[in-house]
């Protein structure tokens, strides 16, 4: 399974999804709105952080691992979609919206995992439009969840448009990935 340290900051990531659902099924009695904001926006903010720790220290300690390279995609989606529905349950993100980012998640895993079975895996490797689509939605969810003013920065608004965006490029960056595969798909078609 590779046990290393990457991993482990892995799991702790995965550790964390009920942890954030669970600051919203505390009492209000018990921390309040806003310190649910804050919380979950600090959990959500250290699963970020995480994300990019696990994979630079993989790389830095030369501790690479298959098992590490599929476990990481899967605690990134499982966090940000569990952020999303949270999202969507709390009405500061349209579930459309949730649906189009969720839904290309779904789509380009299953793509990325036949294009490993046909051994053409580097053909749709994170891109830099991925990249920039993995940002901007982190930094849309994060100020979402916090949904409170910070000095004039409406973060509602900010969070709302930032999201907006990352759908675009969501849908950008899938239509990328599907034409990387296209000669792929033309050759299991025929």
């Amino acid at each position: 399974m590779g046990l290393n340290l990457p991993n482990l900051i892995t799991w702790g990531r995965i550790l964390l999804i009920p942890l954030l659902l669970l600051v919203y099924y505390l009492p209000d009695s018990w921390i309040g709105e806003h310190g649910q904001n804050v919380v979950a926006t600090a959990i959500f903010g250290l699963a970020a952080i995480t994300d990019w720790l696990d994979g630079y220290l993989a790389r830095h300690l030369k501790q690479t691992s298959s098992f590490g390279a599929f476990l990481d995609p899967v605690a990134d989606k499982l966090m940000v979609a569990t952020a999303l529905i949270l999202l969507v349950s709390l009405d500061n993100v349209s579930a459309f919206i949730a649906a189009i980012i969720i839904g290309r998640e779904i789509a380009i895993s299953a793509l990325r995992e036949w294009m490993a079975q046909l051994g053409e895996s580097k053909s749709v490797a994170v891109s830099f439009v991925g990249k920039l689509k993995t940002t901007v939605q982190m930094i849309a969810i994060l100020l979402l969840l916090y949904n409170d003013p910070i000095w004039l920065v409406d973060t509602h608004w900010l969070g709302t448009l930032l999201i907006y965006i990352a759908a675009i490029l969501t849908l950008w960056s899938m239509v990328y990935y599907l034409r990387k595969a296209l000669p792929q798909v033309r050759d299991a078609m025929k």
